[in-house]
């Protein structure tokens, strides 16, 4: 799987945009100071290091893209019936995407805490998404901003957790497709790779 720049990745290394994050014990070796983001995703892919790849993408992504990539992948991986309470958290994650201000931010994590915050892919987007800035206290109260990593987790926790939803079977594809628009994403794309 190509990786392209990853023009969105502020980075400049690999080393750096790691820090905040533990890698696996089969990832960490292949970390050198020197690498770039794009060389090391690829080197994780080469290997087939997905949950290592989702968090390199997670925390290199800006937190609007990166929850972006969390609804898209909690969308592409709702039930067929899903739950109100659930949509409604997805719904309002992308609210704030396609037009991210304060109130839809809040918007955002409020339905994310009603679908049970960590309960879902599209609770989790919805947090990525309240989570982005701002404060997490009510309005009017001192600020209390969230925690610089609280998106990106978030983002991978909705990520993961919509890779292994459906037949175990296609549990590496769903990884590959999910990566795939994360990497898109991260070149500027939309999420919806063409061919």
């Amino acid at each position: 799987m190509e990786t392209g720049p990853l023009t969105k990745v502020k980075a400049e290394t690999a080393a750096q945009l790691c820090a905040p994050f533990k890698l696996s014990e089969e990832a960490e070796p292949l970390l050198t100071e020197t690498a770039t983001p794009a060389a090391f995703l690829a080197s994780l892919l080469e290997k087939k290091l997905y949950p290592d790849a989702l968090k390199l993408l997670a925390h290199g992504l800006p937190k609007r893209e990166a929850a972006w990539w969390a609804c898209l992948c909690a969308r592409d991986n709702l039930p067929e019936t899903p739950k109100p309470k659930e949509l409604a958290a997805l719904e309002a994650a992308e609210a704030w995407v396609f037009k991210p201000s304060d109130e839809k931010r809040r918007e955002a994590l409020a339905k994310a805490e009603a679908a049970n915050l960590a309960g879902s892919p599209s609770a989790l987007a919805a947090a990525a998404a309240g989570w982005s800035g701002g404060s997490l206290a009510p309005a009017g109260a001192d600020a209390v901003p969230p925690g610089d990593n609280m998106t990106p987790a978030a983002v991978f926790s909705a990520v993961m957790m919509a890779a292994f939803q459906g037949d175990p079977a296609g549990q590496a594809a769903r990884f590959e497709g999910m990566i795939g628009q994360g990497i898109d994403i991260a070149n500027g794309g939309t999420g919806r790779p063409k061919g």
